[in-house]
């Protein structure tokens, strides 16, 4: 059996299968069963798809218009991506996603690696999106992937490149949605900051000036020397503790015929 084995397809091939002995038969029933598991999954899977596809609807984005993009496709990359106001740039979209190929250049030879780091699952979506369009023939896609094949480039690095510019045409199709449901609204989808009532210092009003301390009185003449004098012995007397002298008996000075005085 092919792996594009359908549930139908699998049902025609069990109908004419005629089991010769015991095992036989015990190997036809679990194919069945089997088969039974399998009808379930394409159900829940369709009932799956139906509801993503009106989700995508409901939001009113024109990612679906992109060959390549259906509902599934849609709704991961706008799940994955939230609000696209966050990234600034297109390169900042592809950094994002793993699309942006790393410089790995060394002197004169200019080479890039690919980028393992991003979200892998905008990076997926973007990856089944290009080979939808190198597909058919008749895309921008191909026509861009065959120009950079015949520059030289491989087909892993042609496939990257298409990629790399199928990631900025997202992010120009999201912005574009955005903007015009914001004309839509005719208002702001961010709400204007509120002004803070608490008393963070950040926020706090700054001190009064200090008052000017009122200009002192022009000292009398004459009276500076002593003012001096007497601010000077304050100071010293305040800050300086006084130094007490205390002499023994058996140092004092002798007299020359050695008497005491």
């Amino acid at each position: 059996m092919r792996r594009e084995l359908s549930a139908g397809k699998a049902q025609a091939l069990l109908a004419h299968i005629h089991p010769g002995d015991e095992v036989a038969v015990i190997r036809l029933q679990i194919a069945r069963d089997h088969l039974a598991d399998i009808r379930a999954l394409d159900a829940r899977l369709k009932y799956l798809v139906a509801q993503i596809a009106d989700l995508v609807t409901a939001s009113g984005t024109t990612l679906t218009s992109l060959y390549g993009i259906g509902p599934v496709i849609a709704g991961r990359l706008l799940a994955e991506t939230g609000d696209i106001t966050r990234f600034a740039t297109k390169d900042a979209f592809a950094s994002y996603n793993g699309t942006a190929p790393i410089d790995a250049s060394s002197g004169a030879q200019v080479r890039h690696r690919l980028s393992r780091a991003g979200n892998r699952r905008i990076n997926h979506a973007l990856h089944m999106m290009a080979v939808t369009q190198i597909r058919n023939p008749a895309t921008p896609g191909r026509r861009y992937y065959e120009h950079k094949r015949a520059e030289g480039k491989t087909p892993k690095e042609a496939l990257r490149c298409l990629k790399r510019r199928l990631s900025d045409l997202v992010y120009r199709q999201m912005v574009a949605d955005r903007q015009g449901t914001i004309n839509r609204c005719r208002s702001p989808t961010t709400r204007r900051p509120t002004r803070s009532t608490s008393t963070s210092p950040a926020r706090r009003s700054r001190p009064a000036a200090p008052q000017s301390r009122p200009a002192s009185r022009p000292a009398a003449k004459g009276s500076s020397r002593s003012t001096g004098k007497t601010a000077a012995w304050s100071a010293s007397k305040s800050s300086t503790p006084p130094v007490i002298f205390t002499m023994t008996f058996s140092e004092l000075p002798k007299s020359s015929n050695n008497t005491a005085s």
